[in-house]
C-alpha cells in the first residue's frame, strides 16, 4: 500500500510516524520541510505525486479543504481511497463528494486525539469513521488495519459527528480560549477543581487560532451551543448578584 499524505502541520508528521512502518508515505505541502518528512520515513512529493498513490489523506485546514480538493480531482487516480481528517464532518464530505471523481472512493476521519496525547502511541484513542463511497470489502479491510494500531473506531454519519463536536469538542475549546483570554495561571494553592480548568487550557493550547476558528465556522451546530453556554453563564452571574 502506498500512502500519499497531503498537508504536513502538526497532526501530518504525527500519521507520518505512526504510518511509516506499514506503507510508503509520499508527503506534499507547499512548505514542506523534506528534511523533517525523511527523518519520519516519509517521501518528500509534489501534489501530483502524492494524488497518485492508493490512498490519499488530507491534513490540511478546512478552510483552504475545498481548494485542494478542487486541484486534486484531475490527479487522483480511479480506484484511490481518499480520506480526510477535518475535525467537522459536513464541509469536506460534501466538498469530496461535489468535486472528486465518481471512481474514487471516500472515507471521513476525524481523529479524536492529536500530537500531545497521541505522541507515543495511538492505542486506546478514537477515531470516527463516516463511510461516504467504499466498497464493503475494502471498508471491512480499513478497519482491520485501523483498529490492528489499536485505535477505537466509532462509525457514525457526518451530521450526527458535527452534532456530538458542537457540544463536546467545540465547547471545551471555547472555555480553553476563554481561559487563555482571561490569564489563568497557576496560583501555587490552585483546587483540584482549578487544576482541572488549567488542564483545558493546556488541551488548546498548542493548537492553532486557525483551527479553533474553522471548527466553529464550519461546523453549523457550534454558533447555538455557545450561544448557549454564554446564556448559562450569564444565569449564573445574575443569580450570584441577587
Amino acid at each position: 500500500m502506498t500512502i500519499g499524505l497531503i498537508g504536513f502541520g502538526r497532526l501530518g508528521r504525527l500519521l507520518a510516524r505512526h504510518f511509516a512502518a506499514d506503507a510508503k508515505i509520499f508527503v506534499a505541502d507547499r512548505k514542506l520541510d523534506a528534511r523533517a518528512a525523511r527523518a519520519l520515513g516519509a517521501t518528500p512529493a509534489t501534489l501530483a505525486r502524492a494524488c497518485a498513490q492508493d490512498v490519499v489523506v488530507l491534513c490540511v485546514p478546512m478552510a483552504a479543504f475545498e481548494g485542494v480538493v478542487k486541484r486534486m480531482r484531475a490527479l487522483v487516480k480511479p480506484g484511490a481511497l481518499v480520506v480526510d481528517t477535518c475535525s467537522v464532518k459536513g464541509h469536506p464530505v460534501r466538498a469530496m463528494k461535489r468535486w472528486l471523481p465518481k471512481n474514487v472512493e471516500l472515507l471521513g476521519t476525524h481523529p479524536n486525539f492529536g500530537p500531545d496525547s497521541a505522541a507515543e502511541s495511538l492505542k486506546g484513542r478514537k477515531l470516527v469513521l463516516c463511510r461516504v463511497r467504499m466498497r464493503d470489502a475494502r471498508y471491512r479491510a480499513a478497519k482491520r488495519f485501523l483498529s490492528g494500531k489499536g485505535l477505537e473506531l466509532i462509525e457514525m454519519t457526518p451530521r450526527a459527528h458535527d452534532r456530538r463536536m458542537a457540544s463536546s469538542l467545540v465547547l471545551t475549546h471555547f472555555i480553553g480560549r476563554a481561559l487563555i483570554a482571561y490569564g489563568a495561571k497557576t496560583t501555587g494553592v490552585d483546587t483540584e477543581g482549578y487544576k482541572r480548568l488549567l488542564r483545558i487550557l493546556e488541551t488548546v493550547r498548542n493548537d492553532s487560532w486557525r483551527l479553533f476558528a474553522d471548527m466553529n465556522r464550519f461546523n453549523a451546530g457550534a454558533a447555538p451551543v455557545r450561544r448557549r453556554f454564554l446564556k448559562a453563564l450569564e444565569s449564573v452571574d445574575a443569580k450570584v448578584r441577587r
